[in-house]
């Protein structure tokens, strides 16, 4: 059996890697289902680094030192505590991991929503038959709050995605946009245009463009800094697309690509104009790309803008009196070293030499046919005017990993810089906490990622688990599988068990039970019966596990279950 669901492969195992309880912090944050904790702050701010690590904080931090004097970043004097990232135990490729490292998707998911999942995994649970997670944001909207999401990264990558859809997998982009026009979100802002729009637009969705349906729910869509700043408080919903992918780097931005500062002081300005008050996520979502990439110059201009935008945020706060501020990463990427080869220096005088990222030059490496080629490149980007034959052997060859000669490129400047990496992934490290307000008390010491969101929705006197108990009882995320004939089946056991029923089965026969239904199967034959008659299903078994089409659930429940194919979701009602 070849053709699987998107994501199956990240269906993880329901343990998680150390405890499904938090650390410290635990004790404050229990919330029981129908209990709605006294409100402390009107409003919300958290601020997410993606990908902002000990070491990139403190490369910002000098940076700034050397360039402008200034010794400390704006988000210093809020420094609380620090949180772990793990997420749950998942699958990688077929292989299960221990999820100790963990992705934007899991992290994201305990930040939000308060609950930890496997990698990949958009505010669902970690099953077979996930159950989706209400985010912060979600049951700020229901309360009647303003809410909004201000991201450098496309607005459906991983991120952003947590706070307002849910899908099995954070490559589901299309669905993850379809959610948020259902969501209710008030200011979208980021990249992404892709996926609001068709192939025939240059985009990536196959069914239709998003924008009219957008507009037609009140939304004003902008496209670039002139349009930004044009917005009033009067446009109360609004979709800002900034890019076709993500919004480019600091060093690659015209005037029309608006700062992530601008995105938040616009979005302010908006959403705190509700009477109710508002719950707003901001991302600092390329600082992720440049560590992935190791690009330190490149990074420490997006960990500036992002510290920027914290200065946006804080000094509204401070001036409303009624809001918490909290910040934090979702995980460290790239393994930064601020030192290497036991030199023990860094030539920080030529961290601000590159004049724009290596992603604006990845083409041109990878065209470039010969070795002047790749000496022209490197030194009309760089100070680099004597590139050694070594350097440019290594820069042909490329890294071996998917950044080629990107990659390469960045090994040579970042030897050259006095900085290390570890790859281009994420580490495992714990993560920095910044806050203000009455959120700051709640956050303190060493925590688990999942206390942002409880601390948030106590302070705000929210309840999360309602919010997710509304939610599961509208949708089912299952892990499926696609016939031959394009039949979509799922696993039985498990979807009858989510669904309320029970199952039982051997390796020759199968029962699924539901108030007075039952289906029992014969897997010798594959053939079914529905309450002793026989029933026309598709029965397929897989490595052990029956599969049944959702014709069957449907009259195992006495309910019309329907499949939503672009969410991959069951809707129950």
């Amino acid at each position: 059996m070849k053709k699987l669901m998107k994501g199956i492969v990240f269906g993880g195992l329901a343990a998680a890697v150390v405890s499904g309880a938090t650390l410290a912090g635990a004790a404050q944050s229990t919330t029981k289902a129908g209990v709605t904790p006294k409100a402390q702050s009107q409003n919300l701010i958290v601020l997410i680094g993606d990908g902002m690590g000990p070491a990139q904080v403190s490369a910002a931090r000098y940076f700034q030192q050397y360039t402008k004097g200034v010794n400390h970043l704006n988000i210093d004097p809020y420094y609380v505590g620090q949180a772990t990232t793990y997420a749950d135990r998942g699958e990688d490729g077929g292989k299960v991991v221990s999820g100790i490292v963990t992705d934007s998707a899991s992290a994201g998911t305990a930040f939000a929503t308060g609950h930890k999942t496997y990698n990949a995994g958009i505010s669902v649970s970690n099953e077979d038959v996930a159950k989706p997670f209400a985010s912060i944001i979600e049951a700020a909207e229901s309360s009647g709050k303003a809410t909004g999401l201000v991201t450098t990264a496309r607005i459906t990558h991983a991120t952003p995605a947590v706070y307002a859809s849910h899908v099995r997998s954070r490559d589901n982009e299309s669905a993850i946009a379809s959610q948020y026009l259902e969501s209710g979100v008030d200011v979208l802002m980021g990249g992404g245009k892709q996926f609001f729009v068709t192939k025939d637009e240059k985009g990536k969705r196959t069914d239709k463009n998003l924008l009219p349906d957008f507009k037609a729910k009140g939304y004003t869509v902008v496209e670039n800094t002139s349009a930004l700043n044009a917005l009033t408080s009067k446009n109360s919903k609004v979709l800002g697309l900034f890019g076709s992918s993500h919004v480019a780097y600091v060093p690659d931005r015209t005037a029309e690509i608006p700062s992530l500062a601008a995105m938040t002081s616009k979005a302010l300005n908006i959403l705190s104009t509700d009477k109710d008050g508002f719950v707003m996520m901001i991302e600092g979502g390329r600082i992720d790309h440049a560590g992935h990439a190791n690009d330190l110059p490149t990074l420490v201009q997006e960990t500036l803008d992002f510290d920027a935008a914290f200065k946006t945020a804080i000094e509204f706060a401070k001036k409303n009196g009624n809001t918490s501020v909290v910040v934090t990463a979702d995980h460290e990427t790239g393994g930064l070293s601020l030192s290497r080869d036991n030199i023990y220096e860094i030539n920080i005088d030529l961290w601000n030499k590159q004049k724009h990222s290596s992603e604006s030059l990845a083409a041109s490496l990878e065209a470039a046919q010969t070795p002047e080629e790749i000496r022209s490149i490197v030194t009309a980007n760089t100070w680099i005017t004597d590139l050694s034959d070594e350097e440019v052997t290594q820069i042909m060859n490329g890294d071996g990993s998917s950044y080629k000669r990107e990659g390469a490129y960045n090994a040579v400047i970042s030897k050259r810089l006095l900085v290390g990496w570890s790859g281009h992934g994420h580490s495992a490290v714990d993560v920095g906490i910044w806050a203000y307000g009455p959120i700051a008390d709640k956050v303190k010491g060493q925590v688990d990622n999942t206390q942002i969101a409880k601390a948030g929705a106590g302070i705000l006197g929210l309840n999360l688990e309602k919010s997710s108990a509304e939610l599961q009882s509208k949708y089912l995320y299952p892990k499926f599988k696609i016939s031959r004939d394009n039949e979509v089946l799922y696993p039985a056991g498990a979807l009858a068990k989510a669904l309320g029923g029970t199952y039982k089965g051997d390796t020759a026969t199968a029962k699924l039970s539901l108030a007075k239904n039952t289906i029992e199967v014969n897997l010798t034959d594959k053939t079914a019966k529905l309450n002793g008659k026989t029933a026309a299903y598709t029965v397929d078994v897989d490595n052990g596990v029956l599969y049944l089409p959702l014709n069957a659930f449907s009259q195992l429940k006495g309910t019309t279950l329907t499949w939503d194919a672009l969410s991959e979701r069951i809707i129950l009602r």
